[in-house]
């Protein structure tokens, strides 16, 4: 039921997203003269890799001994604005037809990140990564990795129809308000470097 309810909503939402993100795509190649799509490999169920599609938002810059700039210096006023309303995310709609991921489950997060969970975090790995989640609507880049994690293993343990209903809601409430979309100090989150001790949810 969970993934046909995901076919026919990411299709329907699908189809009124393809002219934003036609549209976004090409305000972004004008302005930077850079492909507009990023391309990422990901852990979906199972750890099974699988490529995510966003909207960039940051573009390719490079000091001169070769190495990228910091994000701060990459991430553009446009991509700001994308990261606002969460357009960025929408080609994802398409990852969800595909069978990569569901509109509700925990994010999909790099296949690096696979073997510095603890136990109970690779929990999240269980169910199809999405495009929002618990964590996403209860404090999404503001909070710790392991309160994010935390949040992943709840939502695992205790799925029902009723809850990605409400989370579905309170996405649509956190999009408009444009809430919690990166950490104090910072334009992206932070690299996850491994379980600093465990949090639990209520």
């Amino acid at each position: 039921m969970k993934r046909c309810i995901d076919v026919v909503v990411a299709f329907s939402m699908g189809i009124i997203a393809i002219l934003p993100v036609l549209g976004c795509a090409i305000i972004f190649y004008l302005l930077y003269r850079e492909i507009p799509f990023y391309v990422s490999e990901r852990a979906g169920k199972n750890r099974k890799a699988f490529r995510i599609y966003k909207l960039k938002s940051m573009r390719q810059l490079f000091a001169s001994s070769g190495e990228a700039l910091p994000d701060d210096a990459r991430l553009t006023s446009f991509g700001m604005f994308l990261r606002k309303y969460s357009l960025d995310e929408l080609p994802q709609l398409w990852n969800v037809l595909k069978g990569d991921m569901s509109l509700i489950g925990p994010r999909p997060l790099p296949m690096e990140y696979n073997d510095l969970y603890s136990e109970e975090q690779r929990k999240r790995n269980d169910v199809r990564p999405g495009i929002t989640g618990l964590a996403q609507v209860n404090g999404r880049n503001a909070i710790s990795w392991e309160a994010k994690f935390a949040w992943d293993v709840y939502y695992v343990d205790h799925y029902s129809a009723k809850l990605d209903l409400k989370i579905f809601i309170q996405t649509i409430g956190k999009v408009l308000g444009s809430a919690d979309i990166s950490q104090d100090n910072h334009v992206t989150t932070e690299k996850f470097q491994g379980t600093i001790g465990e949090t639990q949810v209520e």
